[in-house]
């Protein structure tokens, strides 16, 4: 729940990024701010056109708005206990209301699973007069529908996509909307069911045949109890129960919101064009699968006891392995499509105004055409996992695990965009030399285990020439510490150019946390990037990306610093770290993927990113504490 009740925005054109929780279904979620503007929604995937899309433009991109017709409000905004559903009450003198915000999902894998989005409104205390005002805006706004009043609801209709909603309400047609006003007595419910689907096809229950009375109240009833017992039922296998459960367990639960169930793919985050910077150029469309992301989820789920979002994942990467067509940059991609497509070029939607006026607004990532080395060590070292704690790899699987590798021996010496993206060329980075040791590492250790075939001989020649080089190249001499990029030392900048994905060192096990190579690293990281509990990347002034502005602090790196602080003893430090950390969340325990200098946060939320660090942070801390 909310920590302090703050004045209902009634009419503000852009709610902060933190003023949002998320439900979804397993396919696509949706945004729901605290003023009761559903703002964000695609469908019927992540990466599909959105429906809803206010976030990122308040005039153009559409959304569902339910509020008291009043112009105060106090709002309140929290989940129901250990689910991902959200209830968000508006408190007035004349009274309270909740509106009770879901996507069902009431059983695993199921083949007949229909999309829908409920909103029920009920009285809490008192008399409220209501408005509800469904305006969806179909493919970025882009697009042209037809609006259609039924007996009891609205549909649109559009060239690609039909949205219909079921309502207690009666509706109006505006314009291309549908408006209505009802009150709403203590004790009373009143029912919104979305459907989506081909434009032509009328869902099961379609207001054109049901009654005009309203929405089958039982059975919604049932989807609502069956969605709480869905949740419940996979958050019983969880198996962390420690200090900060509450927090662990609503970063699982985000990322399992963040899984497209009838891929098994995991996507970054569920958003586009957020940005890094308001007014910058920084923003990018996350809804597709990194590599590298979805491999550290892969390894918080484990973590917790979630295998079967492992095996799924493992078989999604199977797919995308039989299809890799080699090419120059090697076997993977840096990111895939939900369906393991590895192009999904870059287009810029002109029409929107952007987050707060943040242009431009890009769908699609040119980043899936870079070279990133470090993707190679961190799905490997998943998958490592994965065959340690979980049911092991197939031989299928191991063949196509040595064939990468087999690239990486040729390949590893090469520079690379590295693990943040940047636009200003390859260079020879630091952390993509120590993944790819930790790939070739990982590989020797699953082969010794279970006595899998390979060429270990080779294997581990390269691995310790990968680390030699490390230590000979990455680290300076004259600055005490690891730099970015090898050989990038004072004599080349005015400081040495640090990055805090060094923090990672002894977390692959590359180096002891009590090495003084590392402690020292940890200095110079703490002096340049660290602001009180808050991490940078890296420094953007000394070490150009090829964009213009400033970023906020990165969220997961402030988990990482956590974690060292941990690894090296320092455990009073990190609890301190932690809980300053954990303010920053947002009042439902969500995080973008960064937080600004007066706490704000930036960029796409939630991210999938931050959740599965602060899980990593969590669990090492508690279990150095215990």
């Amino acid at each position: 729940m909310s920590r302090a009740e703050s004045q209902y925005p009634a009419r503000e054109e852009y709610l902060p990024i933190a003023e949002h929780g998320l439900i979804g279904d397993l396919r696509t979620v949706a945004l729901v701010g605290t003023d009761g503007r559903i703002d964000w929604f695609c469908a019927p995937r992540f990466d599909s056109p959105s429906v809803f899309g206010s976030l990122l433009d308040s005039r153009k991109g559409g959304h569902w708005t339910i509020r008291p017709m009043c112009q105060t409000a106090s709002t309140q905004q929290f989940y129901f206990p250990e689910t991902n559903i959200l209830v968000t009450r508006m408190l007035t003198e004349d009274g309270i209301v909740e509106i009770q915000d879901f996507m069902p999902v009431v059983r695993e894998h199921d083949p007949a699973h229909q999309q829908r989005l409920v909103r029920r409104v009920v009285g809490i205390r008192g008399r409220m007069l209501m408005e509800v005002e469904i305006a969806p805006r179909l493919d970025y706004g882009r697009g042209r529908h037809d609006t259609i009043l039924l007996p009891s609801g609205v549909r649109f209709r559009g060239d690609q996509l039909g949205v219909t909603v079921h309502s207690d309400v009666p509706l109006r047609a505006e314009g291309d909307d549908a408006r209505g006003t009802f009150s709403i007595d203590q004790g009373q419910t009143i029912l919104f069911v979305l459907h989506t689907g081909e434009p032509s096809t009328a869902p099961v229950g379609d207001p054109e045949t049901a009654d005009a009375s309203g929405v089958d109240e039982d059975a919604v009833e049932a989807l609502f109890h069956g969605t709480i017992a869905f949740w419940h039922k996979w958050l019983r296998q969880c198996t962390y129960t420690g200090r900060w459960r509450e927090m662990v367990e609503r970063s699982a639960l985000t990322l399992k919101l963040l899984t497209h169930e009838p891929t098994g793919a995991i996507v970054a985050a569920p958003t586009l064009g957020l940005p890094e910077q308001f007014g910058g150029e920084r923003n990018w469309d996350y809804r597709y699968v990194w590599i590298r992301d979805a491999a550290f989820s892969l390894y918080a789920l484990l973590r917790l006891g979630f295998t079967e979002e492992s095996k799924a994942f493992i078989a999604w990467l199977t797919t995308c392995l039989r299809d890799a067509d080699g090419g120059d940059n090697g076997p993977l991609r840096v990111l895939y499509s939900i369906d393991g497509r590895p192009r999904v070029p870059e287009e810029i939607l002109d029409h929107l105004e952007g987050y707060r006026g943040s242009r431009p607004v890009r769908i699609g990532n040119d980043a899936s055409g870079q070279l990133q080395l470090d993707i190679y060590g961190e799905l490997i070292d998943s998958i490592y996992l994965f065959n340690k704690y979980s049911v092991g790899i197939s031989h299928d699987s191991w063949t196509d695990l040595c064939t990468i590798v087999d690239w990486l021996l040729d390949n590893w010496e090469r520079p690379d965009h590295g693990i943040w993206e940047t636009r200003a060329g390859q260079q020879p980075q630091t952390y993509s030399r120590l993944m790819c040791w930790v790939a070739v590492e990982r590989m020797i250790r699953m082969a010794r285990q279970r006595g899998l075939p390979g060429d270990i001989v080779r294997w581990g020649q390269v691995r310790d020439r990968i680390y030699h080089d490390i230590i000979d190249h990455g680290w300076d001499d004259e600055a005490a510490t690891f730099v970015q990029r090898l050989g990038a030392g004072p004599d080349h900048e005015a400081r040495p150019v640090v990055d805090a994905a060094l923090l990672l060192l002894p977390m692959v096990k590359f180096l002891s946390p009590d090495d003084p190579r590392f402690r020292a690293t940890m200095e110079t990281i703490e002096e340049q990037l660290v602001m009180d509990s808050l991490v940078y990347r890296y420094d953007p002034t000394i070490s150009p990306d090829g964009l213009s502005g400033a970023e906020g602090t990165f969220s997961i790196c402030s988990f990482w610093w956590v974690e060292a602080l941990t690894r090296t003893g320092q455990t009073e430090r990190a609890r301190l770290a932690l809980e300053k950390t954990f303010t920053y969340a947002n009042h439902v325990g969500l995080y973008a993927e960064q937080i600004g200098v007066t706490g704000e946060h930036l960029g796409n939320f939630p991210q999938a990113f931050t959740h599965l660090a602060l899980i990593s942070a969590a669990t090492n801390l508690d279990r150095a504490l215990s």
